[in-house]
């Protein structure tokens, strides 16, 4: 059983990303899920369901349990209205009221790292269901209406077997998942966007290359019109191609010196903000950049100030527990 509850950590991890929007969280539930089951390896019993919906059920529970006394997290636009240039910063918000990012790299799964290795209506649906928009849409609903969305429409679970792991009926999972698709489709989701990966990592580039060479024009005009820019952990947020063109241009100078480094992030391609602060000038990371994209440009950039991924658990559990290496830097000179 220890060799199965190993293979399945990292999409227990991906799950629980989506109920708790967290990814911290979602590590620490990962781990108690996995070491419930291992506990209680002897009470699993495969006539009424397999080992997968038994451990499911456990990290249910353990995600119900977790935000039983938790605030929604929520992006800057739902916390204040739009800011203007100039205008104070605000203070910072505490890390629990966020939607916070979390990293392909702690996914593990090849529909993020490798997708040529993946199935690419699999790669698709699990992309979008990490982005950080649907995960933060996903906190609008109650939590077991958001288990039975994400079990049902995410991982494609039957009526019967979600029925079966939250110990309830098969109507009253119908009926729940047609409350949370009427609720998701209220929160203002925005669409999908029609770009291939390709043509995405492309307007990351071409951004990362604009930063580098401090071309203000050449990195606005990337920008859809009605762009997004926030700045987690402050309320503060602008909307507008020309509001983030003023803001840019009355800059203090605190990004010169700065690199950006690629790391994909919730499905989609994203940038590390690093600094030469550490010994001896070493660039260290300052914040981490996320995108949104619309029909040809990009929709949205959140900068999550002083952003840094928790450390992945391993089970069973290691003392000598690591994060992966940096990746290389993009267009730097």
């Amino acid at each position: 059983m220890e060799a199965q509850l190993t293979a399945m950590r990292t999409e227990l991890v991906a799950f629980a990303y989506r109920m708790l929007g967290s990814p911290s969280d979602a590590e620490d539930a990962a781990q108690e899920t996995l070491l419930r089951a291992w506990k209680h390896g002897g009470d699993h019993d495969p006539a009424r369901a397999s080992l997968r919906t038994w451990v499911y059920r456990i990290a249910t529970n353990v995600c119900l349990d977790m935000l039983r006394s938790a605030r929604r997290r929520a992006r800057a636009v739902d916390f204040a209205s739009t800011a203007v240039p100039g205008g104070d910063l605000g203070a910072p918000l505490p890390e629990s009221a966020w939607v916070l990012p979390i990293l392909d790299r702690s996914l593990a799964d090849p529909a993020y790292a490798d997708p040529a290795h993946a199935d690419p209506a699999d790669v698709a649906v699990r992309r979008e269901t990490v982005r950080l928009a649907f995960v933060a849409a996903l906190q609008h609903l109650p939590p077991r209406q958001r288990a039975v969305l994400i079990l049902r429409d995410v991982l494609c679970w039957p009526a019967d077997e979600v029925a079966t792991l939250l110990e309830t009926t098969v109507p009253s999972v119908t009926s729940a998942l047609q409350r949370a698709r009427a609720s998701l489709r209220k929160t203002g989701l925005p669409p999908r966007s029609p770009l291939s990966d390709a043509a995405k990592r492309d307007l990351v580039e071409r951004y990362a290359d604009a930063f580098h060479r401090d071309d203000v024009a050449a990195l606005v005009a990337l920008l859809q019109e009605d762009v997004i820019n926030s700045m987690p952990p402050f309320a503060w947020w602008i909307q507008g191609r020309d509001v983030v063109a003023a803001v840019m241009a009355a800059s203090d100078g605190s990004c010169h010196g700065a690199r950006l480094v690629p790391e994909p992030a919730n499905g989609q391609p994203a940038l590390w903000q690093e600094r030469p602060t550490g010994p001896d000038g070493a660039f260290e990371p300052f914040a981490l950049m996320l995108f949104e994209f619309g029909d040809s440009l990009i929709s949205s950039v959140t900068t999550f100030l002083g952003f840094r991924p928790p450390t992945p658990h391993e089970f069973p559990p290691r003392a000598d527990q690591r994060v992966a290496g940096r990746p290389d830097v993009i267009g730097q000179g």
